[in-house]
């Protein structure tokens, strides 16, 4: 995430150059060359709204993270924890951009509190680590729910419907309206490295949604890569269906849910998933533009699986594999 992103600027310049044209062109018709200073208005306005953003998230970069919220993320967010100081500072300065620019509301009596609102920052700050200039989609409300809930034709939610679905869901996002979230799983996502987070499941979708449907197809893909991606997906959807896969079955069920649960274990279970799945998790490398794998990671690749490959045992040391 950046403070000013120069293509948005640039656009919002020609928008009010665009404009400021037009409105000139009407002032020298309406009271001579005079009125080319109308043009300056519209210019102005639109220069003033687009510097809202970067003057915000300039002052919030001057800015300390309490210590409450630092000692959070070094606790539930292993890559964080493994940063140097300066990607700390970025990390963390992400993670406040997202607090003071999204909204976070309670459904039914659940209080809007720090771990379940910094669960949410935490997720995007970690997704978009490795692309600064990329943004997640603006405009999301995220909604807190008690507990499990079922989704039904009219309306995204109902309080009786909590529970009683023939699939029960902790979190949901559609092309449009707010992000659902069961606030026990946000907390239990965090909590535990066992490659199911729901704030990171959902928030991959917004990738999808990016280009209005949501097809495992992210819309910041290389397009050189789309026909790669593409095959890939498939043969990794074959194998979950299959039950050949660390992924699970409900990964085969659509190439959207593929890559959302492969962004969760990506991110929570990278050793294993490299181990695992090489070509899927070399493509969620590249996309992700990071690797979350911990320094040391082929010792504990080798200490997860019980003894070394056959190659490096044949070309290892002798005594050390």
């Amino acid at each position: 995430m950046q403070i000013v992103r120069a293509s948005d600027l640039v656009f919002r310049l020609l928008i009010g150059g665009l404009l400021g044209l037009v409105v000139g062109v009407v002032g020298v018709v309406a009271i001579g060359w005079v009125g080319l200073l109308w043009a300056l208005v519209p210019l102005l306005v639109v220069v003033g709204l687009a510097g809202r953003t970067p003057w915000r998230r300039w002052r919030l970069a001057q800015q300390k993270t309490p210590a409450s919220h630092r000692q959070w993320l070094e606790q539930h967010v292993s890559l964080y924890a493994r940063l140097g100081d300066a990607d700390k500072q970025r990390f963390e300065r992400d993670v406040r951009f997202v607090l003071a620019e999204r909204r976070f509301e309670g459904v039914d009596g659940v209080e809007v509190t720090d771990d379940l609102r910094l669960g949410v920052a935490a997720g995007i700050a970690l997704l978009l680590h490795g692309r600064p200039d990329w943004e997640l989609s603006d405009g999301r409300t995220f909604l807190f729910l008690p507990t499990y809930f079922g989704d039904t034709s009219d309306e995204i939610y109902h309080e009786e419907d909590y529970g009683t679905a023939d699939y029960d869901y902790d979190g949901m996002v559609h092309a449009q309206g707010p992000v659902l979230l069961a606030a026990p799983s946000v907390r239990d996502g965090w909590a535990r490295r066992d490659g199911q987070n729901v704030v990171l499941h959902e928030l991959a979708h917004l990738f999808d949604f990016d280009d209005t449907d949501a097809d495992g197809l992210p819309s910041l893909l290389d397009p050189g890569s789309r026909d790669a991606w593409i095959t890939l997906m498939r043969r990794e959807m074959r194998a979950a269906e299959r039950g050949r896969s660390m992924l699970g079955r409900y990964a085969s069920t659509a190439p959207a849910e593929l890559f959302a649960v492969a962004t969760e274990v990506f991110f929570e279970r990278p050793v294993a998933f490299s181990r695992r799945h090489p070509e899927l998790f070399d493509a969620l490398a590249a996309f992700y533009a990071l690797d979350p794998r911990p320094p040391g990671w082929e010792d504990q690749a080798i200490a997860e699986s019980g003894r070394a490959s056959r190659m490096a045992r044949r070309w290892g040391p002798r005594g050390d594999v």
